[in-house]
């Protein structure tokens, strides 16, 4: 069965080495985004009481905001997910070594279905590469 490994990361400076650490362990594919949590935007807003639960953009913008990164790859086995757990303990056993609670959440996820996708137009690219009609 394919899982999500997902990772959530307080300090952006970590990222490369995470990178890094989960293509050497095998991740197929490896997506990162930037991310911020409500307990986030409510610190670095200065302790506002008028952050709204469901902040519009105007509120996030008008923040100083701390941001996240959050790096997630599908899996095809529980054997790739060991090796992404380890690859990380590995990498955070050296980082922030005195404040370790505070580096980051790592969790999986079952994936019932996944499916890659291409465009018709990129189909078509390819269909004419191999000399066929699209």
């Amino acid at each position: 069965m394919k899982h999500m490994v997902m990772l959530i990361m307080t300090n952006p400076d970590h990222c490369m080495d995470m990178l890094e650490a989960w293509d050497r362990a095998g991740a197929p594919g490896i997506t990162l985004i930037e991310t911020t949590g409500l307990n986030t935007l409510r610190k670095s807003a200065g302790v506002r009481d008028d952050l709204p639960l469901m902040p519009s953009l105007a509120d996030i913008f008008r923040a100083n905001e701390e941001h996240h990164r959050t790096m997630f790859s599908v899996v095809d086995d529980e054997a790739q997910v060991d090796r992404l757990l380890k690859a990380t303990e590995v990498v955070f056993a050296g980082l922030d070594a005195e404040n370790r609670e505070n580096s980051g959440v790592l969790f999986v996820l079952p994936v019932s279905d996944s499916r890659k996708f291409i465009t018709s137009r990129e189909r078509a690219k390819v269909d004419r590469a191999k000399g066929q009609r699209p």
